[in-house]
């Protein structure tokens, strides 16, 4: 087949790698422009334009897809099929009509659940113990369309959204390789979404980010593992934000402190009461410093049992 790809970070690449080694022509490769990255705001091309260039692939990177230039490319390549992977813009009407056999999106989750940008990072934050990859067929709406094929993925207990990513990315080049030959005979499933049980996972914001005490040890926890490696939680500690990278819930409680309390200093991290539990904080990061075991901070820090987390603007 001759194929148009969409997809824009680390996930989408070995997607795009198993149409190539399936045969098949990538006719463009579209994806998202260069953004910034880091400290030092470096103009960084996205994975998959990394991984596109380096097999001689042309690709495009318009801000906009829809009334773009990029647009009339695709409809003068009038590819076989287009397939998309978290590529991160919502295709327009003009560039669905255009493949004879459709468009299909490789999307991180089972649906009709977590519809939308973030369903990896929501799957974990929501305490899921499955989630999975399903390719499906593209329509206006967004992950509406109809379902081709579907893989579940367990959710370990200690998985991040780094480790689910992995594995997602992985079931879904596989997914992806053994459903095109049906797509490409025309004999591909259509299996219409129960739109009554969809759910949305929407992009994080940074509020997704804040911890809110209140709630139990647990809940913090799906949390923060699925915020990382990416983000992470935050709360406040002197006035500014206090970083949680690597944490894990505990029975005990202080039935005396309030939510967000530190109840204890040790060798094993800082104890903070929750709603429910208690969280240990074991790898964290002040303001102004680099990420490290919370441990070896406390060696130094002025931090000390009683003080409470929280409140104010991050």
């Amino acid at each position: 087949m001759r194929i148009v790809f969409m997809g824009t970070p680390e996930f989408a690449v070995p997607s795009l790698e198993a149409i190539l080694a399936a045969g098949h022509t990538v006719e463009l490769v579209v994806t998202q422009p260069d953004r910034p990255k880091g400290r030092k705001k470096t103009l960084t091309p996205p994975p998959v334009k990394e991984a596109a260039l380096l097999r001689g692939l042309p690709v495009a990177q318009p801000e906009r897809l829809r009334g773009s230039d990029t647009v009339q490319q695709i409809a003068e390549l009038q590819p076989d099929l287009i397939v998309t992977a978290a590529y991160g813009q919502i295709l327009p009407k003009a560039v669905l009509e255009v493949p004879r056999l459709g468009c299909i999106n490789v999307h991180g989750s089972l649906l009709p659940r977590y519809r939308g940008g973030a369903p990896i990072q929501r799957s974990i934050i929501n305490g899921e113990r499955v989630t999975g990859v399903t390719i499906m067929y593209m329509a206006e709406g967004l992950d509406t369309g109809d379902m081709i094929s579907v893989v579940e993925v367990p959710i370990a207990d200690d998985d991040t959204s780094g480790t689910l990513f992995e594995k997602l990315t992985a079931a879904g080049a596989k997914l992806l390789a053994e459903t095109l030959p049906a797509i490409e005979a025309g004999t591909a499933n259509r299996i219409v979404q129960n739109h009554d049980e969809a759910t949305y996972a929407p992009n994080l914001s940074r509020e997704d980010e804040r911890i809110d005490w209140s709630r139990e040890a647990g809940q913090i926890y799906n949390q923060v593992r699925g915020l990382s490696p990416m983000a992470g939680g935050f709360t406040m500690w002197n006035g500014e934000p206090f970083k949680v990278w690597g944490c894990r819930a505990v029975d005990r409680s202080h039935a005396a402190a309030a939510p967000g309390t530190v109840t204890n200093l040790s060798d094993e991290g800082i104890l903070v009461q929750t709603g429910k539990g208690s969280l240990l904080l074991t790898n964290i990061q002040p303001a102004g410093k680099k990420a490290m075991d919370a441990v070896e901070w406390l060696k130094g820090a002025r931090l000390e049992a009683g003080t409470v987390f929280g409140g104010g603007e991050a």
